[in-house]
């Protein structure tokens, strides 16, 4: 078998040659267009030298060459790894040196970055250049065209075995240094189990993702699961902001938009969020952090359709929990999704199976990676006996819904007892005057844990004490008292990831240097 060929299956191109594969700007390209273009980089990566499992990695905005590159790669048996357009230099170092890519494709705004620390490199790789604006480029590098340039369009896929590597998804974390996820063959094909199976998605279907396709999530979704079921993904070039989503689904009309919290939450303050706009969207779907509650009601409220939470990692790639698209309870990550086995798990390993009882969530699937490539220790930590080990804390009601109620190792104990920053956060947005916020817990003068609050006002004048006291007020029916922040702290924003996970490390450290 050949990933590539399950995601872009020659067969079905051949049945719907002319059918949209993708949307980028005022062009489309039919999935007979992009099977050829797939092959051409094939061919040309081949000529290079690349073989299997050679890995090549991708700096690259999300457009029609790095879709084809990647499928390209993937279908001569090398290994892509997309890495985040806004990473650090030191972090594309580490990648570049953990994965030694054979070939480097950069887009030319991300060449300084690569240019700062190509130096560092043992085992440079070969470096082609997307998107040049300049008349031309000095040295090795070569522009993105050459390729492509004079190779066929037509290429068979080379045989692995489903066990065998076909990609890496570099974790996006919120400490310590990128792990790469390592992804077999067979693990692609459970795309359609989430796409198809609790979505819906099919030909005639727009995806749009506002995430880059660098992330899991969009990965998953807008690449594999649209292509496998001969649907239309809507590219997107530019970083994300209310206004460019907004022109986004003016001018292409997704039917199926995913994005995250942080994102849905910017749209509604931005004045973004209506009917009008988001018509043609039949399914919102929300990822990557804990949806809020509060949020849940005021995206219903403006465009009078739900947000559909779920959740999925970069060990995963697909999600593996999922509301249902036509009854989604607020606060639920939902159920599992078809096909994947989950567990709550105590901190001795022992099922819990009562509901109500919160623990860390494992998940077995067809999906699951493989491993962490040259991270042996935390391999095994996390990948046991075809288990995952998410490190998130789940709850089940008796209905059958699952609830994130953080990560584990964000759980605090305070006065003795063990307290949720996720829920203690959820109760805290709904405090009119407080736009975002998060908890984290940092220990006093005295040695003992005590919550601090970040909070981001509406009203950037807001005094501090106003906001404590609404906070505590707005709490004290709520959630036990020892659960309430004492400590509110503003701030213009709440530090997070380019997923929109709160890094708390920060915040923490910050704490730390006006200890409560």
């Amino acid at each position: 078998m050949n990933a590539a060929d399950l995601v872009l299956d020659p067969v079905k191109v051949r049945e719907r040659p002319d059918a949209p594969a993708l949307l980028f700007n005022d062009s489309a390209v039919s999935y007979a267009e992009l099977l050829a273009s797939v092959n051409r980089f094939g061919n040309g990566l081949a000529a290079l030298g690349v073989e299997r499992e050679n890995r090549v990695a991708y700096l690259l905005k999300d457009t029609p060459d790095l879709v084809a590159a990647y499928l390209g790669a993937m279908k001569i048996g090398a290994v892509p790894l997309a890495m985040n357009v806004r990473a650090a230099p030191k972090d594309i170092a580490f990648m570049l040196r953990d994965s030694r890519a054979k070939v480097l494709i950069v887009d030319e705004e991300f060449l300084p970055a690569f240019a700062a620390i190509e130096h560092e490199l043992a085992h440079p790789p070969k470096v082609f250049v997307a998107n040049l604006a300049s008349a031309g480029i000095s040295g090795e590098r070569k522009p993105i065209d050459a390729l492509t340039t004079g190779q066929s369009d037509r290429l068979d896929a080379e045989p692995m075995s489903p066990d065998d590597t076909a990609l890496w998804v570099y974790t996006s974390g919120t400490t310590g240094s990128p792990k790469a996820a390592v992804h077999l063959h067979h693990n692609i094909a459970a795309a359609v189990d989430y796409s198809h199976g609790v979505l819906g998605v099919g030909p005639g279907d727009r995806l749009f993702a506002t995430s880059k396709l660098f992330f899991a999530y969009s990965l998953g979704n807008c690449l594999f699961g649209s292509l496998m079921l001969g649907a239309t993904t809507i590219l997107f070039d530019g970083w994300p902001d209310s206004a460019a989503i907004a022109s986004v689904v003016k001018k292409h009309r997704p039917t199926l938009l995913y994005s995250v919290p942080t994102m849905y939450r910017n749209l509604l303050r931005d004045g973004m969020a209506s009917r009008e706009l988001f018509e043609s969207v039949r399914v919102f779907i929300t990822a990557g952090e804990r949806l809020p509650a509060v949020l849940f009601e005021r995206w219903k409220e403006a465009t009078g359709r739900e947000l559909v939470d779920g959740m999925g990692t970069s060990e995963t790639i697909y999600m593996i929990i999922s509301n249902p698209h036509n009854r989604p309870r607020s606060g639920a990550s939902g159920m599992p999704v078809p096909n994947v086995h989950l567990e709550i798990r105590n901190d001795r390993n022992e099922v819990i199976h009562e509901p109500g009882v919160a623990g860390v969530l494992w998940v077995r699937g067809s999906s699951v990676a493989d491993r962490y490539w040259n991270q042996q220790a935390r391999s095994h930590a996390a990948f046991i006996g075809g288990w995952f080990r998410t490190g998130d804390m789940y709850v089940r009601d008796a209905d059958g819904y699952w609830y994130h109620e953080g990560r584990a190792d964000d759980m605090l104990k305070i006065s003795g007892q063990w307290a949720s920053p996720a829920e203690i956060e959820d109760h805290v947005l709904k405090v009119p005057g407080i736009s975002d916020a998060a908890v984290v817990g940092v220990e006093n003068a005295d040695g003992l844990m005590r919550l601090v609050l970040f909070a981001v006002p509406v009203n950037p004048g807001e005094r501090v004490e106003t906001l404590a006291a609404q906070v505590q007020d707005r709490l004290h029916d709520k959630i036990s008292v020892y659960k309430i922040p004492r400590d509110v702290r503003l701030v213009a924003e709440i530090p997070r990831t380019t997923t929109g996970k709160v890094q708390r490390f920060k915040l923490r450290d910050d704490a730390k240097a006006k200890p409560p």
